[in-house]
């Protein structure tokens, strides 16, 4: 992804939901005829769970855009919100499949018939592809702040409706934005899809040629999150390794990840057969080999975090790791992550199978860019090899 297209998917200009309004009002007033076929203005506060009844009734085929301002705060304190690309979800019908865009803004055609929903997530996470959470309802009280939402209903094409608009002016960046996600969309290297309930992203993109000669999987991520999987089906044998070159030019943390408020970094991860996995990833201080369960109260039970490498002596320039899986689960998952207590959740059956590669990028709670490379990634024993990249 070019330099100029990162600040169009990020605008600098953060905007008041007055402005948000008064922006977009202007620019409806003065847009030609048969662009809009209707438009309204929504606010979403971030301390009511999911979901957000619109009253707007799509027919299956509708063409429609959002636009969104605002944040939702978890701790003014800690300096924790989330930003309107991560934060908002959206649900045709009650039994409709969730979905969400990539930036703050997202145009979509209705695949059915339906009342549109607006879904707040944060501090939740999905449990069903329709939209339950997985904590309880009464978690979002804590949040504070909320979301400003402008939906346009076309009377024609999406890209045509936005570029006249954006010939009359722009709101905050997010005509520009959202014209340049459908003309430039950032799509992931081949055979790799994004976790479903963490959604979509435009975090990684095919990379440069890596030194393994085979192109590199590249990572910006700058106030978001997402993970980048590749189904496999490998037997975790006591042979069993896992290798990867990368090379990471910036880390988005100077702070020790073990905490919640300091948890951002890139990493890479196994998943077993059993719901747990394994992360590696490169710490900005804590030392190399110690591991920790994640500080995310929905992911404790099931991710356990192993610094791979550490500090700034090595950034900027290309690194080959190899860990063996089956010595490493045992020694942190089975130690750190197992209490004695059986209705304990971490207290699991002993893994029998890697079943996926997840790369990782988390830069929702310092929001700071975090940059980084991978190159060859392999799941190797003594009697086969899997390549991933």
């Amino acid at each position: 992804m070019c330099v100029a297209c990162l600040g169009l998917r990020k605008p600098k200009n953060e905007i008041t939901e007055s402005e948000f309004r008064s922006g977009f009002a202007s620019l409806l007033a003065k847009a030609p005829p048969d662009t809009v076929r209707d438009s309204a203005f929504f606010s979403v506060p971030a301390n009511q769970p999911p979901w957000f009844d619109t009253g707007l009734e799509l027919q299956a085929g509708e063409r429609v855009s959002l636009f969104l301002v605002g944040e939702a705060v978890l701790s003014r304190d800690l300096n924790l919100s989330f930003h309107p690309d991560m934060q908002l979800w959206y649900r045709i019908g009650d039994a409709g499949n969730i979905f969400r865009g990539t930036r703050n803004s997202h145009t979509f055609t209705a695949d059915n018939a339906g009342r549109l929903f607006l879904g707040s997530y944060f501090p939740g996470e999905w449990a069903t592809r329709t939209g339950a959470v997985s904590v309880g309802t009464e978690a979002y009280r804590l949040m504070e702040g909320g979301l400003g939402v402008f939906i346009v209903r076309w009377a024609g094409q999406p890209l045509e409706g936005l570029k006249r608009l954006a010939a009359l002016g722009d709101v905050g960046g997010l005509l520009t934005s959202e014209i340049d996600r459908l003309e430039h969309a950032v799509k992931p290297p081949h055979g790799w899809d994004y976790l479903w309930f963490l959604g979509p992203s435009e975090i990684y993109s095919v990379g440069q040629i890596a030194p393994s000669q085979r192109p590199s999987i590249a990572c910006h991520t700058h106030r978001d999150a997402a993970i980048l999987h590749k189904d496999v089906s490998v037997p975790l044998t006591s042979d069993l390794r896992l290798q990867w070159s990368w090379k990471v030019d910036a880390l988005p943390c100077d702070g020790p990840e073990n905490t919640l408020e300091n948890h951002d970094y890139v990493s890479i991860a196994v998943e077993f057969d059993n719901g747990q996995d394994l992360t590696f990833f490169w710490s900005s201080q804590l030392p190399v080999d110690s591991g920790f369960r994640c500080p995310i109260p929905t992911w404790t039970a099931r991710e356990t975090h192993v610094v791979a490498r550490s500090g700034s002596g090595d950034l900027g320039r290309w690194c080959d790791e190899e860990r063996p899986l089956h010595a490493y689960y045992e020694r942190f998952v089975g130690t750190i992550g197992r209490l004695d207590d059986e209705r304990d959740p971490r207290v699991v059956a002993p893994p029998t199978k890697v079943v996926r590669v997840w790369l990782i990028a988390n830069t929702m709670f310092r929001q700071k860019e975090g940059r980084c490379e991978f190159g060859a990634i392999e799941l190797v024993s003594d009697n086969a090899v899997v390549t991933l990249n």
